[in-house]
């Protein structure tokens, strides 16, 4: 992948990019929610991205998040298309036992969070982003080989052209280094549907 299609949104203060490398020092106080249930609005956190009207493909990246220490600490994948437009998956550290690993879609305004539980000893997880055409899918996998899925869903403003790409961020009064490795490019890993056919 190359890295120098990448272009930020709400660049960060401290980061380093390198061919297979990137590392984002998150800055306090940043995040990406809107409205629903808080009824507030966060939209500063710092997301690096590309462009691409591919309709068909699979983005993979490995995220190392081994100095989180702090509630909501997250870094991972997103697709930020405007303020009110976007989804990102990530793990989100919670305490000393527990972490969210989930995903937020924000459609129109309003962001939705799916999450599970997972031990706060995991620093890895990799993620699979996919697309087809207005459809995407997240995936995360532990080593890399074997990915489970974590969400589906239908961005109503991604039928056209998107960007994609990492991001990082800290919602409360904490910082940490989140490092990105292992950034490809694929075709669609994601398959058309084999079971029941289209509505006529």
């Amino acid at each position: 992948m190359d890295t120098k299609k990448l272009q930020w949104t709400r660049e960060p203060d401290n980061y380093s990019i390198q061919q297979d490398r990137i590392e984002i020092v998150t800055m306090p106080h940043t995040d990406l929610w809107q409205r629903t249930y808080y009824h507030f609005r966060n939209d500063n956190a710092p997301v690096l991205q590309m462009e691409t009207e591919e309709k068909f493909f699979s983005f993979i990246v490995k995220t190392d998040f081994t100095e989180s220490s702090h509630r909501f600490d997250q870094c991972g994948i997103v697709m930020y298309l405007d303020s009110e437009n976007w989804l990102k998956g990530s793990v989100e550290y919670e305490n000393e036992q527990f972490q969210h690993l989930g995903s937020v879609v924000t459609n129109h305004g309003y962001s939705d969070w799916a999450t599970t539980a997972i031990p706060s000893d995991v620093k890895v997880m990799w993620y699979r982003f996919s697309r087809r055409e207005d459809d995407y899918c997240i995936e995360c996998s532990r080593d890399g080989e074997n990915y489970t899925q974590m969400r589906v869903c239908h961005m109503w403003e991604g039928a056209g052209k998107i960007r994609f790409g990492i991001y990082a961020c800290s919602p409360e009064e904490s910082s940490f280094r989140a490092v990105f490795t292992d950034m490809k490019i694929t075709e669609c890993a994601w398959k058309a549907h084999d079971g029941q056919q289209p509505d006529q």
